[in-house]
């Protein structure tokens, strides 16, 4: 690691190769903990705001075309955590000018993809939300905040590509610091936008976009001041063909996995909007208080990650062995006590967020919420298995999960849903998460007495 800390802002990096495994994770864990919940507040101030001010409908507008925005972000984040993977195993193996290359390749393929997605999105809007079965009544609110969320893309594209080249050398914590003022950026402007300025929802998709903006703005300052020893110099910028087809594999495989994730999402969304706008609404407020409930465990997992890359990198094995156990309990209390809070406080959280007298609503919201949280567990156990082997470079499984996922939506869009009803939505997600963590587990404990990949085996062997 001494290639790498030679300079002056070697007090700002974190070796994750040397002392405790729990330790290290947890508190590198804790920033990023803290970014998310705060990166969260835009959707929740945004969802609040609408239910009060606007109404159930403006709710149901923002979440009918919810997956839409996902599917393309997702494309996005995980082609850009992809690299941050590959930086942080360069991180680990300690070559500064291999490091500065990976860096310039990522931001080729984040400016790229980023300028792609935006053009795209916001050219074949209507015809996607069309085939969503956009409601009519919601149809030109959703539409109006959806274009103006995707027309800001690039500045998100731009904040997580900065957050993680930070994270890969180890820094959670200033993404942190600029992430929590952005989100009360957010909080300001959404309130000057939609009850001052009277702007209705559009306002608050505009105050999203500025926050975010500036989040990305400051994160870019910050590493320009305070990292240029670890930014790409001219010569990084030739094209390195094994790196970047590293950098491309690695994050073609994490953007395919979120991307096959996100279509499910599409196609179940497709199915709850032919429901009511009612059962939007529902599903809408439900999936912010679960989501932010989910923090903590993707929380660990993204950190795990990072400790494997740099561990992987250095080739200290054991430790990525020791910190995944661990991780696992961690995940286990953090769903037990989800459960708790959703069974006791679930109905208060859902009034909440939405401000509405409508039983169904409420009704239908807690019953996704309960159903969810009480196969946590899985999910977290899914969250450790995928990270950790995208952190090795391992690019198939993850994405076989994925597809399980996809399956999964696909037959119970077609099949239960117009049977059962939302019943057919809330059970879905808890049952595919438990089917993708038993997927996973069993390649681990059969890996072994098959004629699988010898890489692929090596890899889980070592990390399980």
């Amino acid at each position: 690691m001494q290639k790498l800390k030679e300079n002056p802002s070697a007090s700002r990096v974190t070796d994750m190769t040397e002392g405790s495994p729990a330790r290290l994770i947890l508190a590198f864990a804790l920033p990023l903990f803290i970014g998310n919940i705060f990166q969260q507040v835009y959707s929740l101030v945004d969802t609040m705001i609408a239910g009060h001010f606007l109404g159930d409908g403006a709710i149901a507008a923002i979440g009918a075309t919810a997956v839409l925005y996902s599917l393309l972000m997702n494309l996005a984040w995980g082609l850009n955590n992809g690299c941050c993977v590959v930086l942080s195993r360069l991180f680990g193996g300690g070559d500064r000018g291999e490091f500065r290359c990976g860096a310039a390749a990522m931001i080729k393929l984040d400016l790229g993809i980023g300028l792609l997605l935006t053009a795209g999105s916001v050219a074949f809007l209507r015809p996607m939300m069309r085939l969503l079965l956009t409601p009519d009544e919601v149809f030109e609110q959703s539409y109006l905040y959806i274009v103006i969320i995707l027309g800001g893309m690039l500045t998100t594209i731009a904040y997580n590509g900065c957050a993680g080249f930070l994270r890969a050398i180890g820094n959670s914590k200033t993404p942190l610091y600029f992430l929590i003022l952005s989100s009360l950026l957010n909080i300001l402007l959404d309130t000057v936008f939609v009850i001052w300025l009277k702007a209705g929802i559009a306002g608050t998709a505009l105050a999203t976009v500025i926050a975010q903006a500036v989040s990305a703005a400051l994160c870019m300052g910050y590493i320009f001041k305070n990292y240029r020893d670890y930014l790409p110099r001219r010569s990084d910028w030739k094209p390195d063909r094994t790196l970047s087809a590293e950098m491309f594999t690695t994050g073609f495989s994490m953007a395919m996995m979120q991307c096959v994730f996100s279509l499910g999402s599409v196609i179940m969304q497709r199915s709850i909007n032919a429901l009511s706008t009612d059962i939007i609404t529902a599903h809408t407020a439900s999936r912010r208080v679960y989501e932010m409930l989910m923090i903590p465990m993707s929380t660990v997992s993204s950190a795990t990650s990072t400790f494997v890359g740099q561990n992987y990198g250095a080739k200290k094995f054991r430790r990525i062995r020791e910190a995944n156990r661990k991780m696992l309990w961690v995940e286990l209390l953090w769903s037990v006590f989800s459960v708790i809070v959703c069974w006791t406080l679930g109905r208060p959280l859902i009034l909440l967020l939405t401000g509405t007298d409508n039983r169904e609503i409420v009704s239908n919201a807690l019953l996704n919420l309960r159903l969810s949280t009480a196969c946590f567990f899985p999910l977290g156990a899914l969250f450790i298995l995928r990270y950790t082997m995208q952190a090795m470079g391992h690019k198939v499984l993850p994405v076989l999960s994925s597809t399980i996922e996809l399956t999964v939506k696909v037959l119970s869009a077609a099949f239960l849903v117009p049977k059962a009803g939302y019943l057919g939505v809330a059970v879905t997600e808890p049952v595919i998460w438990c089917l993708c963590a038993g997927f996973l587990a069993v390649f681990y404990v059969t890996a072994g007495n098959q004629n699988q990949d010898r890489k692929t085996v090596k890899l889980i062997k070592e990390v399980c």
